[in-house]
């Protein structure tokens, strides 16, 4: 039975059993920065074993993809070295929100294995948590496994915590048994680490609430939460022992066996080097199409760890040349039907691919060289320095785990306290070369003020205009209770932060910066707000100056945000939405927000993709943005939770943590979570301009750009500039380019001239030259200065000086304005004796200066001419020393 008759096997009986099939969530966990990547198939379903969602459906049956390959769960550096350690892998699983429990539960795993899947009763054992009489006497009455099949296991392996707090409750998991003539033992005996009996099935009986004090109470609800892997059941099910054997991995380790020219089982090294080839290829397939890249943070560099370890595999079995994006359609051939998005997303997945492949070849080799150089010395039980271990990360690209990976056969292992100190001096550098603002200094007046004051109220989405109360004021990290013109230290700018009850400001959060205008109070206080921070969770900080009377706690106020310049950031902020859609449209769903900026003047909109966009696709990504705001689609904006806003399509930030509410800003074919202030139609943006695109960091790119009056303030300077290139060019603006081309061809005109002319001149040169040269002990010898000769010339002089000469030591010098520049040449029957590299390393500190080359030519230079009369006459005596020895 092949792998994906299993998936649609598991998937169709529990849909016979009332549950409905949920697809596979993304790996990049949504609104749960607790983890790096999906590695169960309960995450997605978290918020309702927490009880704070409730969908159409109490069961749920799914085929979930995992990753387990940075953090707390970490099988990288056992993968392809044991059966079933893996990356990524499929975890099918059914889930009940307070409907069943543990008697359905157990009966319905055990009718799948043995029923569906024919697996024999006598070859499966069950564990229950040692205090779980529930559970055992299931297994015992309702299923009749006999005692000894049924094992009680004390420790914490049965008994499943989703934190330290919160649902919790026992577990029961079926074993399959390989049999007598597999090593290993029972689980819950001293061998049950061999491999003779694998855990096929986990169910988790989510029955109690922990609390901080440890004390556990019933749930109202109790749930279940079952996980099998779909990869052992694969192996089982086709008498197999080793995962890798299946056919879930058998047609990638062949295809890169077969690229190689080798064979697998034959070679215990080629074979762990073919399956994490396999496990590896089908991690980083389904990262990149579910919109991870390569990178140094966060997800990217766990991407980038498991692509390089499977680059240095293919490089040991002597695949020197990018190959891992070959393989990419086997993997689609086989998972693509259960999995769409790899097929839809191949042609970003192969590309992203090869471009790492070739950004890491050209370090790979000359890092294996330099480690193999390092422990060539070293025996079993040894160290390798830190030293070493940090110049291969930081210069070649060598994650520690691959360096470890590379020595764990030769038993060195990395001197890690010594790496971690390279790396603490290299955070230490940069965080003396940069200077902070200061403000971390009154973060904690703030963290007080919001404890007693809570969060000020924002009014902005529906005024610009408010009134309100002070409520603090804060100066140089101090509270104060008065604000006075000519206060503070003189002739020191005041910087001040004003909170007040409810506010029109938008405080800069989500990319878009804080508002700017007045808040003026009944007695003539006037103040200039320059920017609006929320430096803590809560309270709006209103940052500026006081220009004019007096501003105390406890004035009534009235707050003015600067009309053009929120409709300027408005018109950005929008504009950001439709450029993100048209990005996805153009280039493709792998497009994600990296970052953004949305100011008044401008907007800068940082996004994931692995190569720069062309002219082309710019024009059409701002063609299509244009077409949206021509269609002035209205913007509409809807409060939902985090989950339903996701459910209706709309783009969330993935690995932000989202509150129990968020806003859903709608324009046209953009749908967003965004907390900013936006224009009432995307007619409004008006005139929309692409400026630049350019890159941040690897596989992260940047566009720059600007819309409305901004928009039209660029297209003015630039027909500005336009007419007076116009005007010199004594022509029309429309065609300034042919004016162009006309004067680069007359430069060209002018400079063959000159060409010609220089080497008419130079001839002259060449026979005035070779006309001074001097006999030395039976040895030609020309040092001459050439002034007016530009350095790039020399070495054609000197090739033509040595033609003219035929047999000659050659020293030419071109003095300049404080700098002189040195070549020397030796002809080819001279070069032995007489090296013109050893010439130049003599004479250059007469110069001031240093040099070198080889046998037959060698350049230098110096900042002192005036020495060049002293290092001319040093040739002569350098050569007559050559002669006579």
């Amino acid at each position: 039975m092949k792998g994906s008759e299993i998936r649609k096997r598991f998937v169709t009986f529990f849909e016979g059993h009332g549950h409905t099939h949920v697809a596979s969530s993304s790996l990049i966990p949504q609104n749960d920065p607790t983890l790096l990547f999906a590695n169960a198939g309960m995450n997605q379903f978290k918020s309702l074993f927490l009880g704070e969602e409730r969908r159409d459906y109490v069961r749920a049956v799914s085929s979930q993809k995992c990753v387990r390959a940075g953090g707390k769960h970490n099988d990288l550096e056992n993968v392809g070295r044991t059966a079933r350690h893996h990356t990524f892998f499929e975890m099918l699983g059914n889930f009940s929100f307070g409907d069943y429990f543990k008697e359905q539960a157990i009966q319905m795993a055990w009718a799948f294995v043995t029923e569906e899947l024919g697996l024999p009763g006598e070859r499966l054992i069950a564990t229950v948590y040692a205090e779980d009489e529930d559970a055992y006497r299931i297994w015992r009455e309702k299923v009749g496994l006999p005692e000894d099949r049924v094992i009680r296991i004390a420790t914490n392996d049965n008994f499943w915590s989703m934190g330290d707090t919160g649902p919790c409750g026992p577990c029961s998991e079926i074993f399959y048994d390989f049999g007598p003539e597999v090593e290993g033992g029972p689980p819950g005996s001293p061998e049950e680490d061999g491999d003779r009996f694998v855990e096929v099935w986990n169910l988790v009986f989510m029955q109690y609430n922990r609390d901080a004090s440890g004390e556990m109470t019933p749930l109202p609800d109790p749930c279940i939460d079952t996980g099998a892997g779909l990869e052992r059941l694969t192996t089982i099910l086709q008498g197999h022992v080793n995962n890798y054997d299946s056919d879930l991995f058998q047609p990638l380790i062949q295809g890169a066996a077969e690229m190689a020219g080798r064979s697998y089982g034959q070679d215990l090294s080629v074979d762990v080097s073919l399956r994490v080839i396999a496990d590896h290829l089908r991690a980083l397939c389904f990262l990149i199409s579910d919109g991870v890249l390569p990178s140094n943070e966060g997800r990217g560099y766990v991407l980038r760890r498991i692509m390089r370890r499977a680059m240095r595999h293919g490089r040991m079995i002597g695949m020197e040349r990018p190959f891992l994006h070959q393989l990419v359609p086997i993997l689609v051939e086989h998972m693509g039907d259960a999995f769409p998005e790899l097929r839809e997303r191949m042609d970003t997945v192969i590309p992203v691919t090869r471009r790492e492949e070739e950004r890491f070849v050209a370090t790979l080799g000359t890092g294996l060289k330099i480690l193999e150089e390092k422990v060539s010395g070293l025996s079993r039980g040894d160290q390798l320095d830190g030293e070493t271990v940090f110049i291969l990360y930081d210069t070649y690209g060598f994650p520690t785990d691959l360096t470890a990976d590379a020595l764990r056969d030769r038993g060195v292992v990395l001197d890690m306290p010594g790496f971690e100190e390279r790396m603490e001096q290299q955070r230490a550098r940069a965080r003396a070369a940069w200077s902070g603002s200061g403000d971390d200094a009154v973060i904690g007046v703030y963290h007080g003020l919001r404890d007693v004051l809570g969060e000020t109220e924002f009014l902005g989405y529906d005024t610009e205009r408010a009134s309100g109360r002070i409520l603090a004021i804060v100066e140089e990290g101090q509270k104060v209770e008065s604000l006075t013109v000519g206060g503070g230290k003189k002739g020191k700018k005041r910087m001040v932060g004003v909170i007040v009850n409810q506010t029109p400001f938008y405080a800069e959060s989500g990319g878009q910066v804080g508002d700017e205008g007045t808040i003026e109070s009944s007695s003539g206080g006037r103040f200039l707000v320059h920017d609006v921070q929320r430096p803590v969770p809560g309270p709006f900080v209103h940052r500026g100056e006081l220009t004019g009377g007096t501003l105390e706690v406890g004035d009534d106020v009235e707050l003015l945000v600067d009309i053009a310049s929120r409709g300027a950031i408005r018109r950005h902020h929008s504009a950001t939405h439709l450029l993100h859609h048209a990005l996805q449209e153009v280039l493709g769903d792998h497009v994600k927000q990296s970052g953004s900026n949305v100011a008044q003047d401008r907007l800068r909109f940082d996004f994931s993709h692995y190569q720069g966009v062309a002219r082309g696709e710019l024009a059409s990504i701002e063609d299509r943005v244009t077409a949206e705001v021509l269609a002035n689609h209205p913007q509409r904006t809807v409060v939902m939770s985090p989950e339903e806003a996701v459910e209706a399509g709309a783009t969330a930030l993935f690995g932000e943590k989202y509150g129990e509410s968020v806003r859903v800003v709608e324009i046209g074919p953009s749908k967003e979570l965004c907390g900013g202030t936006h224009v009432n139609r995307s007619g409004d943006i008006g005139l929309f301009r692409i400026l630049s695109e350019s890159a941040v960091a690897a596989g992260v790119r940047r566009i720059e750009a600007v819309c409305g009056p901004e928009a039209r303030r660029t297209f003015q300077r630039e027909a500005k500039e336009l007419k007076r290139s116009a005007d010199l060019l004594k022509t029309r603006p429309e065609q300034v380019s042919e004016g162009v081309t006309r004067l680069l061809d007359r430069v060209r005109d002018l400079e063959r001239d000159l060409a010609k002319a220089k080497s008419a001149m130079s001839g002259n040169l060449v026979e005035d030259l070779a006309a001074k040269a001097k006999d030395i002990a039976g040895v030609t010898l020309l040092a001459e200065a050439v002034p007016g000769v530009e350095p790039k010339e020399l070495r054609d002089l000197l090739d033509r000086l040595k033609d003219r000469l035929g047999s000659a030591v050659i020293l030419l010098g071109a003095p300049g304005e404080g700098k002189v520049a040195l070549i020397a040449g030796v002809t080819p029957d001279l070069a032995k004796t007489c090296k013109a590299g050893d010439l130049i390393r003599t004479v250059a500190p007469k110069v001031g200066g240093k040099g070198g080359g080889r046998p037959d030519m060698a350049q230098g230079g110096g900042s002192e001419p005036e020495g060049l009369p002293a290092a001319i006459e040093a040739a002569a005596v350098w050569l007559r020393e050559r002669v006579d020895s």
